[in-house]
């Protein structure tokens, strides 16, 4: 009975800070359209500018930039190429209220998320990421943990990203909590190990570092086609992206937090198999989820390598990123619900 109400209390409280998601993310949404509105305005005022000086400007606003890698916190982002560079960046998005705002919910709902997570945790007296709904539940809570970790830690002013890390987390517990819940039930016995502690927190970890990779990547592939815009005088979409780093600073970000993530892979990849060999006596089996977890491995080593050594670097860089997160998300569902293997731990 205790048990029950214990993950009556953490579905009460996952649905709480989904609520909560809802409003930061309508609150990050705010701020992009802020964003519009002036790189809109700072755009209409530039085309009284003559070219020539457009593009001194753009290329006098990139130099000046090219060595510090980002925003700090308490900067206005950095732009993207444009011809109304110096104009976007005069404004101080720092202290938006709505992205102020943003931030706080985005803590409340950590905090809510967190407190979901732990009492699952209490009522299965285990750890709780032992099927699809609690390592649903504890994946997102470390996305959103990274990505907070990154505004306070970090140098590098990220908040813009809070829209697609948000959106990613909201929808994530939405389709968690109606398709992948199930109640508390005890564990099956090859997974009471101390192994899986170690193998799927490190799991999680690599995940949240991956997506907001990924997040930056997205960003980028969007920069990059509003930077090849401005350059042949066509009209740019997507005007918030005057506001934001430009594509090769979004490209070096990514690509730091996706060499964390394949480090953190890397080691989940080898927890596994001595896992493997403790509980079913093998090392590797070529099971269905084994098989993915060396897929996810070998794409964001390819990544890394071509983007070190062959120069695989904008765009192609980029999709090699994203296409490393797919993998994961597909690692993630449609393996476990539709291939059956000895990693069929979905709980459904």
């Amino acid at each position: 009975m205790v048990a029950v109400t214990l993950d009556q209390y953490s579905v009460l409280s996952l649905y709480s800070a989904m609520a909560v998601y809802a409003l930061a993310f309508i609150a990050y949404a705010l701020d992009l359209a802020r964003r519009s509105a002036a790189a809109g305005s700072a755009s209409a005022g530039a085309e009284a500018v003559p070219a020539a000086q457009r593009r001194e400007r753009a290329l006098a606003g990139g130099a000046s930039t090219a060595g510090t890698g980002g925003a700090g916190a308490g900067e206005a982002p950095t732009t993207g190429a444009g011809d109304s560079a110096g104009s976007v960046a005069s404004v101080d998005y720092g202290r938006s209220p709505s992205l102020r705002a943003a931030v706080a919910l985005t803590v409340i709902g950590w905090a809510l998320h967190l407190a979901a997570t732990v009492l699952r945790g209490i009522a299965a007296e285990r750890v709780p990421w032992a099927n699809m709904y609690e390592f649903a539940m504890t994946g997102t809570l470390v996305i959103v943990t990274v990505y907070l970790g990154v505004l306070l830690f970090s140098k590098f002013d990220l908040r813009f990203l809070g829209t697609f890390i948000v959106g990613l987390v909201l929808v994530s517990l939405g389709v968690a909590s109606v398709n992948f819940y199930v109640s508390v039930v005890p564990l099956p016995p090859a997974l009471q190990s101390a192994w899986l502690i170690i193998h799927v927190f490190v799991a999680t970890a690599a995940v949240g570092f991956f997506a907001l990779g990924f997040a930056l990547s997205l960003v980028q592939l969007l920069q990059s086609r509003r930077e090849a815009a401005v350059e042949t005088a066509k009209a740019a979409k997507l005007s918030f992206l005057a506001t934001l780093p430009n594509s090769d600073q979004l490209e070096r970000l990514a690509y730091r937090v996706n060499i964390i993530g394949f480090i953190l892979w890397t080691f989940t990849l080898m927890a596994g198999a001595i896992w493997a060999e403790a509980a079913w006596g093998r090392y590797w089996g070529w099971d269905t989820k084994e098989v993915w977890t060396f897929i996810i491995w070998v794409v964001y080593a390819g990544y890394i390598h071509a983007r070190a050594t062959r120069g695989w670097r904008g765009s192609r860089s980029a999709w090699l990123a994203i296409i490393g997160f797919s993998a994961v998300l597909f690692n993630f569902t449609v393996v476990n619900l539709f291939f059956k293997g000895l990693h069929a731990y979905s709980g459904l």
